[in-house]
């Protein structure tokens, strides 16, 4: 743990989070960059999800929503992820602090373990379900959990704002 203490405590007393916390446009800028990335993310999360819970391109395999959509995913999700992580570095000992922020960190873990498993376990046979309109059970439940952990992820993000003063 001490490791861990001293590798942020590292971080956050840089000259670039210094930079950071202290000029007036550079943190709305990167938090701009990062608002926006996330704002990409979730949607095309989104667009993915409801095909799967049967709402939204049912006519259209899921494969191809996934295959046209995922490449713009991974890039916002690259981007939110470091723009995240200059804004985390600017004042990481008060957002390691901050309840929302903890909780936003989990939510999008357990995001990525909800995708992991479908992958892994409920799309192995999606070639014989993927083109109908109504999807398995484990499909939907995959969409549907991923939407309110994306939501909750974006909940949390909004009330790390509200909740601690990052200057």
């Amino acid at each position: 743990m001490h490791l861990l203490q001293a590798l942020i405590a590292y971080f956050e007393d840089s000259a670039l989070a210094d930079n950071i916390r202290e000029n007036d446009l550079l943190f709305p800028l990167i938090e701009s960059v990062h608002v926006l990335a996330i704002c990409l993310v979730v949607g095309s999360i989104l667009m993915v999800d409801l095909r799967l819970l049967g709402l939204a391109s049912t006519n259209r395999p899921v494969s191809r929503v996934t295959s046209g959509i995922l490449p713009l995913t991974w890039s916002a999700f690259a981007i939110a992820v470091a723009s995240g992580g200059l804004l985390f570095i600017s004042n990481a000992t008060k957002y390691l602090a901050n309840g929302y922020f903890v909780a936003k960190i989990f939510l999008i873990l357990a995001a990525g373990l909800n995708m992991a498993i479908f992958h892994a376990i409920s799309a192995r046979d999606q070639p014989k379900w993927e083109n109908e309109k109504n999807l398995p059970l484990r499909a939907r439940l995959a969409g549907g959990l991923s939407i309110l952990l994306w939501i909750s992820v974006v909940t949390c993000g909004r009330w790390i704002g509200f909740t601690m003063q990052v200057r």
